[in-house]
């Protein structure tokens, strides 16, 4: 993690299992959700994070209490275009195409 704000995507397998672990059942997708968001806030060092509509729904695809065991997500640290935003960057956190996590850590992506 670096102190320079620039612009920049990454790949990560977020284990929400063990995250979850204690957690009753009617609560698991909703703090599966926090979780993701608080990764997120840790690893790119913003407190703004927004999260796709795609990531939500594999997060519920199985249900309120049957969460996928991993995720593999791709965070990207965005300019924050609003003028008036308290932070100068965003997080943008969507699920990424290949969720298998063998041997995968984490990744830089490029932007298109």
């Amino acid at each position: 993690m670096s102190n320079t704000k620039a612009p920049v995507s990454r790949e990560y397998t977020i284990n929400l299992h063990k995250k979850l672990h204690k957690t009753s059942f009617k609560k698991c997708a909703p703090k599966a959700v926090k979780e993701i968001r608080e990764f997120a806030q840790k690893v790119m060092g913003t407190s703004d994070v927004r999260l796709d509509v795609k990531l939500n729904k594999a997060v519920w695809s199985k249900g309120v209490k049957n969460v996928p065991t991993r995720l593999r997500v791709v965070i990207s640290r965005r300019r924050n275009d609003d003028d008036e935003a308290k932070e100068e960057m965003y997080s943008f956190v969507t699920v990424a195409e290949d969720q298998t996590t063998k041997g995968k850590g984490t990744v830089k992506v490029d932007d298109e």
